[in-house]
């Protein structure tokens, strides 16, 4: 497949799909926004070490000393944080994630939680994300595009799945600002039988594809 600075998050309306007139206008397009991609699957030009611990418990430990030990002991402790944070939290990010299924059929796991504040119907937010297929084949990225997709959500601007998944619903949690979760798409919360980036017989995103989605929640767009 040729490499697509598009994407397809936005719903139908009538239009042909061209990479290359997106590239020339400049505008922001989406496989998750819902708004190029018309009836017949077609997209629109429209979118967008530490050390052994001392015994502070010792009966030969001076007050004083053992008070010194204890600082030692917690300058240690937050050198030892800054040191190995990162990569604990890269093997927690690269770490095999369950996905929970919720009654609506989408699926989701939380590989970062975030610690910012959860988006609010109708606010414009940032979402980085990359779109795969079940077979694990991508069909689309933002960060190769190198920004996030801006969009205002839960008002149907994304696909149903996006909406659900970032602002949670029944049996799934809001995300917060910094998280990253993977969702699992069914067809109807995606593009359902017409697919997507349809043209000359042949799809990006196949008729009643399940699609999988990486999305960091950047925060407010």
């Amino acid at each position: 497949m040729s490499s697509c600075s598009c994407s397809l998050l936005l719903s139908p309306l009538p239009g042909t799909f061209d990479p290359g007139s997106l590239a020339k206008t400049g505008s922001e397009v989406s496989f998750v926004t819902r708004n190029n991609v018309d009836e017949s699957g077609n997209t629109s030009k429209k979118s967008s070490s530490i050390g052994p611990k001392p015994n502070l418990l010792s009966t030969t430990t001076g007050r004083r000393e053992a008070i010194g030990v204890m600082g030692l002991g917690l300058v240690e402790l937050i050198a030892w944080q800054f040191q190995w944070q990162p990569q604990i939290a890269e093997a927690a990010e690269t770490a095999p994630c369950e996905l929970t299924v919720a009654p609506s059929g989408l699926a989701y796991c939380d590989k970062v939680v975030g610690t910012g504040p959860e988006a609010v119907k109708g606010q414009f937010i940032k979402a980085h994300y990359v779109g795969k297929l079940e077979n694990g084949k991508v069909f689309d990225s933002s960060y190769s595009r190198g920004k996030p997709l801006t969009f205002k959500v839960g008002v149907g601007e994304v696909i149903k799945g996006w909406d659900e998944g970032i602002l949670g619903g029944e049996g799934v949690p809001p995300m917060l600002a910094g998280g990253k979760r993977i969702l699992k798409l069914p067809p109807e919360l995606g593009y359902g039988v017409r697919g997507a980036g349809c043209r000359g017989g042949s799809c990006i995103i196949p008729p009643d594809s399940v699609l999988l989605f990486d999305v960091e929640f950047v925060g407010k767009g």
